[in-house]
């Protein structure tokens, strides 16, 4: 069996823990070995991390003495990691049985494949579950195989990967490195472009996990003046995807235009968000962004109607819109 090293960051999560971990321990197909590495949180982690260590021999528990962040906490636990495969799990989500025996079968089966990623459910605060299906077409097989530029482009400028389900080969892990300290939100996107601009990417389309949004991890469907820095930081892993990334990319112009204008388009619809919420300050310092990175942007869809909502201004256009909620329902 391939061993799977699963390192499992923890911040004031301790009332998650305890199902994290035994998801993971109840993995057929797999030796797994499990890393609990708790952040110095505030709350009684520390109680439930040693009894779970105590009870199972693949457990180690690790404290900070002082709190460290996500981003050395995660590249901490990719120093420890020595087995074949590796996965990062946060503390509040939790694998679906069968998940980590599907991952390691389809990368045994194909050498070329550097991680693979499934689809994973959402578990709303209020009890609903919803499913993250990261290609959204039922047509997919259950298991298939990128290429690297192939992931690339359909990921764009979006996270494409459910992060709980993105198990990777500890090798490459260790050869490309850890997580970048200036990209505290657009991290693991950076990650997943920088994998697979060395290998292939192993798709399976099953439930591979569950990411639970509570209060502290939630975010709000309008978030302000967080918008910018992060699209900033989304333009900034593409700088570091080119100048890291393996030299076959590096030389891909075509692929570097393509990215810049994917991020544009979404910065204009973010931008068309911001609008929306009367905040065109934020609407136009988004705009500016999007036609700095990528000047094609103002021949597109989004930038026209984005122009047509500032004509009309943000009263009248809410009005229209409410007109054409009511007549189209």
């Amino acid at each position: 069996m391939q061993r799977v090293d699963v390192v499992i960051p923890c911040y004031n999560y301790a009332h998650f823990l305890q199902e994290c971990v035994e998801s993971v321990l109840s993995q057929a197909g797999v030796d797994v070995r499990v890393l609990i590495l708790d952040d110095c949180s505030p709350d009684n982690t520390p109680d439930v991390g040693k009894a779970l260590a105590s009870r199972d021999n693949r457990v180690t528990y690790r404290r900070h003495a002082a709190n460290k962040g996500h981003i050395a906490t995660y590249n901490e636990g990719i120093e420890w990691a020595d087995g074949d495969l590796f996965l990062l799990l946060s503390a509040d989500d939790y694998l679906l049985p069968g998940a980590l025996s599907r991952s390691s079968e389809l990368m045994r089966n194909h050498p070329n494949v550097g991680f693979t990623f499934g689809n994973a459910l959402v578990a709303e605060p209020d009890g609903i579950i919803k499913r993250v299906d990261p290609l959204g077409d039922n047509s997919v097989p259950s298991m298939q195989v990128l290429s690297g530029p192939q992931f690339i482009r359909m990921s764009g400028a979006r996270n494409l990967v459910p992060t709980p389900t993105a198990v990777v080969r500890t090798t490459l892990q260790k050869q490309v490195g850890g997580y970048h300290k200036e990209l505290p939100h657009a991290g693991d996107m950076e990650m997943w472009l920088r994998l697979a601009s060395h290998a292939g990417v192993g798709y399976i389309n099953e439930d591979q996990a569950v990411y639970r949004r509570h209060a502290s991890n939630m975010s709000l469907q309008y978030y302000g003046q967080s918008i910018l820095p992060d699209l900033q930081q989304r333009n900034q892993a593409f700088d570091i995807l080119f100048r890291q990334g393996a030299d076959s990319l590096r030389r891909d112009e075509k692929l570097r235009r393509f990215l810049a204008r994917d991020l544009g388009k979404e910065a204009l619809r973010l931008a068309g968000m911001a609008f929306n919420n009367f905040d065109v300050a934020t609407a136009e310092a988004i705009q500016r962004f999007a036609l700095e990175i990528s000047p094609e942007v103002r021949n597109s869809l989004p930038w026209i109607k984005l122009v047509c909502k500032q004509t009309i201004g943000p009263k009248y256009w809410c009005a229209l819109n409410s007109i054409g909620r009511r007549v189209s329902g």
